[in-house]
Formats: structure tokens, C-alpha cells, sequence
């Protein structure tokens, strides 16, 4: 129902993805008389939230070693706090009766070169220093696991890891906040957010919401506070899924543990089996647009999907001939750091959670949550972070923007294929940006 007239109430959330169901969950549970409204462009769930892998990741900083690097005097706090959200997540998982399909299945890291071979060791052993436990595979072990001709070794982290189907979490945390007592108006896309005499109003093309506060939620899509542009950029990823295997061809791969996967290299893969045992095979390109644009045509880019259908028969080429069912793409919301950040604007009365991306799925409860603690001034133990006090590196304007982008790509496939980082790679990795993905 789209919002057609003008409203009061105390906590009005821009975005209705995971991050602003989460936030408005909380924000019931703290106070249920509190009146909480979701203003939702389209329908809620329908961008990041239900096009992604599926992966359930406890991580909060794209991986321990990212976390590391970026916030060494924080990590092991922060890797606590990480765990314990995952742990809290799950447990909301049946708490609110959401059937997402989810499975503790763990993920594999995949080496798919010999110097990719390298650094498999050490991120089992940095997996286990941080209390999670995991499994470094050689190749004979890893084709027990999963049948590909690629395969060189990998790591199974079988804790803090599990798959779930993307868009029946966002549903399920959409009924969920329905029931309790959340009022969510779709179709209502915010056009103008601004500072008003008693707090934030939200305005929409046919109605008005006069809140005490806002919390911003709005993924890769336009910002609605200036300064957000300056650390996001919109990169696009796509996926595509296949018709079920039958029992013949799951047989020639494996993967009776179901784990969801990712390759190694800067330019990976992501891939998962759904409950129905299809194939969802995604990632590899990253494709950002000059300005950063995100709208419905570019959710099809043919060269992409082509790639993406080559790829996976040269990973299983015991899969040839198995048809694709459906295919999609989406904006990440990027930023320089590879992980959520938090910022306040409008006098204070407005905060916003965004930037993850790619491991929202896990890492967006704990952002809906600290960015409704940052904006209710209330202090935990996450807000006195530098983690959630800092803001990452901001993007260089356009069109310098692009061309940073684009090199930084280049380089990234150069990588790949050498297997050595270039000094535009360790430059960045100096300058503590260290993309690497």
C-alpha cells in the first residue's frame, strides 16, 4: 500500500531491505508503543536483500583479514561481536517463525591456481585464532567434497557460515515487522528527506511523514543526504540459476554438504545449491557505470550472463547441456572500506547504515541495529568503535571516479592472471583502500 496522505510518528525508516526491517524490529523491541513506519520505493526486499547469493556470513568486515588490517586494535572485538549477532540473527530466525531455507551448511574457499594455494593455509588458521572452526583441504579432500576439474585445495569454514534463500528472509522480516506493529507503506518512494522544526520529514510523491527521527536505509540507490554519494559507489552484480539437477547430476558433482562456495581469485565466483538443488552461479564481474546509475534496464547485461554461463561448464563440464531457468543482476552499495558504515546528518536527527558490499545478508542486522542505537544516542559496545565512529575513504568525484574504478578493475584481472598484486594494487593497499574484490 503506498503512502497517500500525511502522518506523524516517531521513527520513520527509508528503506525496507534487510537493514531497515532489522532496525525496525529492534526498534519495536525496545519500546513497542513506539510508532515505527517503513517507507519502501518499491516493494520490500526487492533490490540487494533478494538478489544476492544467499550466503549468511557472520563476518562484519568482508573477512577477518580486511577487519584486521583496517581496525587492529578492534578485531577481536569486533569478531565477538559478530559472532554473537550471527548467533542472535539465527536465533530470530525461528523466534519470528521465518522459513528462509536456511542451512548451516558453512562455505568453501576454493584455490583455483597454484598461488592462490598459498594463502589457504593462513586463512584457516586465522579463521581458527578467532575461535571458528575450519578445515583446510587438499585436493584430494576438496574433490571428495565437490567434483570440479579446477579445483587445487580450499578451506571449509564450518562455523559462522550458512545459506539461506535471500528473498524469504526479506519476506519473512517483512511479516514479521508487520506483526509487530510496523506500518510499511510500498511503492512510496522518499523523494526529498529534510530537517522540519520538530524533527524529519519525508516526503513522498503523494504523502508526507512527520517523524521525530529517520534512519536511512537505502542501499546502492540514491542518497538521500548528499554526503552518503561521496563513500558509495553502485556496482552491479549478476547471477544466474539453473533448472534442478537431477539426481544423475548431482551425483557427478558431489556436494552432498551443500556448503556455498566462493573461488579465490580478486574476480571470483559465488555459487549455491537451492533447496529445489538448483545451481545459483553469480559474480566474477563487477560492472560500474559512469555516475554510478541505478535503474531496472541494467539489472540484464547480456555479456555478463554469457560469461557467467561459460564459466560454470568450465567448472562442471559434467553439466553440459543443463539449461538456466532465470537470471538477474542488482546494485552493491560499495564503499572504499568493504564493509558497513555508520554516519548521523540533519542536525543528528536523521542516521544511516550502508556500504557493505556484498556480506549484507549477516552484517545488515547488526547495521539496522547500530545505526537505530547511533541515532537514538544510546551507547553499547558497538557504537564506542572506531569501526562504527569512522567513516571509510570517500570515492573521487566523476569523472575521476571512473577512471580510478576501471584502472583498479584492469589491475585486479591482471592480478588474477599473474597471481601478484601490481603497484597500483599495493598503493591502494598502502593507502588502505585494498581492493581486492
Amino acid at each position: 500500500m503506498p503512502l497517500e496522505h500525511v502522518i506523524e510518528c516517531d521513527l520513520c525508516i527509508v528503506g525496507g531491505g534487510y537493514t531497515g526491517l532489522w532496525a525496525a524490529l529492534y526498534a519495536k523491541q525496545l519500546a513497542p508503543e513506539r510508532e515505527v513506519v517503513i517507507l519502501e520505493a518499491t516493494r520490500c526486499g526487492a533490490g540487494a536483500s533478494s538478489r544476492n547469493g544467499g550466503f549468511l556470513n557472520y563476518s562484519l568486515t568482508h573477512g577477518i583479514e580486511n577487519g584486521r588490517v583496517r581496525f587492529p586494535g578492534e578485531i577481536q572485538a569486533i569478531e565477538r561481536l559478530a559472532m554473537r549477532s550471527y548467533n542472535e540473527l539465527c536465533a530470530d530466525l525461528e523466534h519470528y517463525a521465518i522459513e528462509a531455507e536456511f542451512e548451516p551448511t558453512g562455505e568453501l574457499d576454493v584455490a583455483l591456481s597454484p598461488g592462490q594455494l598459498d594463502d589457504l593455509e593462513e586463512g584457516a588458521r586465522v579463521l581458527e585464532e578467532f575461535g571458528q572452526r575450519a578445515e583446510l583441504l587438499d585436493k584430494d579432500a576438496l574433490q571428495a567434497e565437490v567434483h570440479s576439474p579446477l579445483y587445487l585445495g580450499g578451506v571449509w569454514q564450518q562455523s559462522g557460515a550458512a545459506i539461506v534463500n535471500p528473498a524469504k528472509l526479506a519476506d519473512g522480516l517483512r511479516h514479521a515487522a508487520l506483526n509487530s506493529g510496523v506500518q510499511i507503506f510500498e511503492h512510496s518512494r522518499v523523494r526529498k528527506l529534510r530537517r522540519s522544526r520538530n524533527g524529519v520529514d519525508a516526503i513522498t510523491d503523494a504523502g508526507v511523514v512527520h517523524a521525530a527521527k529517520a534512519l536511512i536505509a537505502t542501499s546502492a540507490y540514491e542518497p538521500l543526504v548528499p554526503a552518503i554519494g561521496r563513500f558509495i559507489a553502485p556496482v552491479y552484480d549478476y547471477a544466474l540459476m539453473t533448472e534442478p539437477l537431477s539426481t544423475a547430476q548431482l551425483d557427478s558433482i558431489g556436494w552432498r554438504h551443500r556448503q556455498g562456495i566462493g573461488d579465490s581469485g580478486n574476480q571470483f565466483h559465488y555459487y549455491r545449491l537451492s533447496a529445489d538443488n538448483r545451481i545459483l552461479w553469480g559474480g566474477y564481474d563487477a560492472v560500474y557505470r559512469y555516475g554510478g546509475p541505478v535503474r531496472p534496464d541494467l539489472d540484464d547485461h547480456e555479456p555478463t550472463f554469457a560469461r557467467l554461463s561459460q564459466n560454470l561448464f568450465t567448472n562442471f563440464p559434467q553439466l553440459e547441456g543443463l539449461r538456466f531457468t532465470h537470471r538477474w543482476g542488482g546494485a552493491i552499495d560499495t564503499c572504499s572500506r568493504f564493509s558497513v558504515f555508520f554516519g548521523r546528518a540533519l542536525g543528528g536527527r536523521a542516521a544511516y547504515a550502508m556500504g557493505y558490499t556484498g556480506l549484507g545478508v549477516g552484517a545488515s542486522r547488526f547495521g539496522g541495529r547500530t545505526g537505530l542505537d547511533l541515532l537514538d544516542g544510546r551507547s553499547t559496545e558497538a557504537t564506542a568503535l572506531e569501526f562504527v565512529r569512522r567513516r571509510p575513504v570517500p570515492f573521487p568525484p566523476e569523472p575521476l571516479r571512473s577512471a580510478v574504478i576501471g584502472l583498479t578493475r584492469n589491475r585486479i584481472a591482471a592480478a588474477d592472471r599473474s597471481g601478484q598484486r601490481g603497484l597500483w594494487l599495493r598503493t591502494l593497499d598502502r593507502l588502505g583502500l585494498g581492493f581486492d574484490s
